[in-house]
């Protein structure tokens, strides 16, 4: 008897079952590097949201596994075992046993290696997607961290999480108020392991706990007293992260300004969607180069 709950988003071209998801940026508007394991992992404390935009996947029924990509970011994006969406496919279809395949498709409307988990999100989504459309279990997150580390939390998505350990200690957070985020990226990707080759520090202290009933204006100030300890070594690689995080806080109505991840995306936190879009729209006037955009923060 199957006992987990689907959220099924099925549209039907002729009498084929179409499933839909969803894989919203991750953000982390702190990050905590509290140490290092002896197998080289480091150990996290982060506060994860999510922005309500992302990519999508959408599949459906076919004898083999195909992959499908388009998009403004889907050059260069491959189609094949290289890409993590069809890892995690083979790995809940090895999982359950299914033979079967599926035609895979995923928009990619997220930058590549931005720090803001495009493709563990696409991952996440994909497996919540393909154990709707072949009625097996969800994979277990110890089995997804084996997918990559943000894996896990984007597989939790939309509700926000406190993340621990190297990615697999996960915790829902109190009610966080209503919010929005301006993403922005500059086009370019941060080699993850030379920050943390980089990094000074590697044991710092913990996150604080997320407070109960916060309004808005003490969420700003409560996330303005975290950090992202990759911030300083990723500003030595890219100092354009550092031009970012400058211009956002230099925007009216951004109260904090953060890097995302191990970058190079750099968030702005809004108290309201319409304040986050007049600040994404002169972002955008005065840096033509740059990818940014606005969304509500998912509660």
């Amino acid at each position: 008897m199957l006992c987990w709950r689907r959220k099924a988003q099925r549209r039907f071209a002729g009498m084929m079952a179409i499933i839909e998801r969803r894989a919203r940026a991750k953000v982390n508007l702190s990050l905590h590097v509290t140490g290092q394991r002896e197998d080289g992992y480091h150990l996290l404390d982060s506060l994860v949201v999510f922005a309500d935009f992302g990519d999508r996947i959408s599949v459906e029924e076919s004898a083999e596994l195909h992959l499908n990509v388009s998009g403004p970011f889907a050059e260069g994006v491959p189609t094949d075992a290289r890409n993590i969406v069809w890892q995690a496919a083979a790995a809940i279809r090895e999982a359950n046993g299914i033979t079967r395949g599926a035609r895979i498709k995923l928009e990619k409307n997220l930058p590549h290696g931005a720090g803001i988990g495009g493709g563990s999100a696409d991952a996440a989504a994909a497996l919540d997607a393909l154990s709707d459309l072949w009625d097996v279990p969800p994979l277990s997150p110890v089995a997804a961290l084996k997918l990559g580390a943000d894996v896990p939390v984007c597989m939790a998505a939309p509700v926000p999480q406190r993340m621990q350990g190297i990615g697999e200690d996960l915790h829902p957070v109190p009610h966080l108020p209503e919010a929005a985020l301006v993403l922005v990226n500059p086009r370019i990707e941060v080699p993850t392991g030379e920050i943390f080759r980089r990094m000074k520090r590697k044991h710092n202290p913990a996150m604080r706990r997320v407070p109960e009933g916060m309004t808005y204006p003490a969420f700003a100030e409560w996330i303005a007293a975290q950090r992202n300890d990759m911030t300083d070594a990723a500003c030595e690689i890219a100092p354009v992260i550092a031009e970012l995080l400058a211009a956002l806080n230099q925007q009216a109505g951004i109260h904090t300004a953060v890097m995302s991840g191990s970058g190079a995306t750099c968030v702005g936190l809004c108290p309201d969607l319409e304040t986050a879009k007049n600040a994404a729209r002169a972002l955008q006037t005065a840096h033509l180069d740059w990818w940014i955009a606005a969304a509500p923060m998912a509660r």
